[in-house]
């Protein structure tokens, strides 16, 4: 969960008057070690954080994509996947968003009508 600075600086202050880390982890709902990573980087100069989240924001064309699955039918989402620069799972999300249903067996299973044959021997 992404903390504001405002609230940072609150929890901090609330520390700073005398109150226990768990106190302070109680009221505010915070993990005492977060807390104590709040304190180190105040120490250091700013509450914000080292490594800022970065999250690129990718998306499949929709028509590209309907189209290069109508084109390569057998195309596994791996496949798919390698094409577009993305993940199988995020091209499985992309085709349930555009209700294209795909179902592929590596194997075929045998239909077993008989019980199989017990391996018994007699003395």
């Amino acid at each position: 969960m992404a903390y504001s600075e405002d609230y940072k600086r609150r929890v901090l202050e609330y520390t700073s008057e005398g109150h226990t880390q768990l106190e302070v982890s109680a009221v505010f709902k915070v993990n005492p070690s977060t807390i104590r990573e709040w304190r180190t980087r105040m120490e250091e100069g700013s509450l914000k954080p080292k490594y800022p989240k970065t999250r690129k924001l990718r998306k499949l064309p929709p028509d590209e994509l309907s189209c290069f699955v109508a084109e390569h039918p057998d195309a596994f989402l791996e496949e798919i996947g390698e094409r577009f620069g993305c993940s199988a799972e995020a091209v499985r999300k992309a085709l349930n968003k555009l209700k294209i249903t795909r179902k592929k067996r590596l194997y075929i299973a045998k239909n077993e009508t008989e019980p199989p044959v017990m391996n018994t021997k007699v003395k």
